[in-house]
């Protein structure tokens, strides 16, 4: 069992594959022309295998495959493949322009909820965004695995100014589709040039589809990250992850291993435990794994205290969350 000294018990781990990305997301990414970590530096297939195996063996019941893109490591498919195979749950959180390629191993290793971020319904937005041109085969993809009877649930990070206008359009798609809309308040990183008046907070989320719609909070599962609600008369859902306005640390129960083998025992810690490095070495990195999750702060990495409105982004010490893996 792994567990921090408030008592709580961790048995969530979130890996990262990569922090490359076909996408360039100004939110997620410093700048256009990033420098992507070298391979050597990256978890190699049977690292990632033997690092998933010891938090296995620790109590860890949920694995999230994240990125940058997870899906456009080569040998994405092999890592899949060999983590389906250990007695956890294990989903996915993808940009969506890989799934058709590759939904043969994803359904094969067990993958039966996988996240798509996605942040505009307009194709021109979408490009604005993401710049890139690949908003149709996203949907596409979104549609098959519908098809495929996948549960899906969509990340759209709301910005004020930016896509909180879309808000409606997002809810209206829950009404003959059974999927998951989980607005975001924006975050701040290094380098994604996040200010508060960009954020749109909780609150606001839920007076904009108050405006149109019947809303009726869902009781959540233990340690959700999302707090959840539904609509009368939709096969859908939402729900809101206000990490900002009302964060859920006191029941948080997730770890986080980089694509370059650091743990980093909350998303926003200002420091992380290098366990790719003493896997190389054959040291013991379970004593290791240990002391970092003991050493967690009670809430937002012991960095965000103050009221976001009056947060200064570039005081907190972090990765860009490209790096972080989400």
């Amino acid at each position: 069992m792994i567990a921090d000294s408030f008592g709580r018990v961790h048995d969530y781990l979130r890996i990262s594959l990569t922090d490359n990305c076909n996408f360039r997301c100004f939110y997620c990414m410093p700048e256009e022309e990033y420098d992507f970590t070298p391979a050597s530096r990256l978890m190699q297939t049977d690292e990632i295998i033997k690092l998933a195996t010891i938090f296995v063996n620790q109590g860890v019941k949920k694995i999230r495959l994240t990125g940058g893109e997870p899906l456009v490591r080569k040998d994405a498919a092999a890592i899949i493949s060999a983590l389906g195979k250990l007695p956890v749950e294990l989903v996915i959180t993808t940009n969506g322009t890989r799934i058709a390629e590759m939904l043969p191993v994803l359904k094969e290793a067990g993958i039966k909820t996988i996240n798509i971020s996605l942040d505009t319904l307009q194709a021109e937005k979408f490009m604005l965004i993401t710049r890139r041109d690949v908003f149709h085969q996203v949907r596409s993809n979104i549609e098959l695995l519908l098809h495929e009877k996948i549960t899906v649930k969509i990340n759209m990070v709301v910005m004020k100014g930016l896509n909180d206008g879309e808000i409606k359009d997002f809810i209206d798609w829950t009404k003959h589709n059974p999927i998951q809309i989980r607005f975001i308040e924006f975050m701040p990183f290094s380098g994604n040039k996040w200010t508060s008046n960009k954020m749109f907070s909780l609150q606001e989320i839920l007076t904009t589809v108050e405006k149109d719609f019947t809303v009726l909070p869902v009781e959540g599962a233990p340690h959700d990250t999302a707090k959840h609600f539904m609509i009368p008369g939709h096969e859908g859902s939402f729900a809101i992850i206000s990490t900002m306005t009302a964060p859920f640390c006191s029941t948080c129960n997730r770890m986080r291993l980089t694509a370059d083998g650091k743990l980093k025992n909350c998303l926003f810690s200002n420091g992380e435990t290098d366990l790719l490095t003493a896997l190389r070495n054959d040291e013991d990195v379970l004593p290791l794994i240990m002391a970092s999750i003991w050493d967690k702060k009670k809430a937002l990495g012991g960095q965000l205290v103050s009221h976001f409105e009056s947060l200064d982004a570039d005081a907190i010490k972090n990765r860009s969350m490209i790096t972080i893996g989400g």
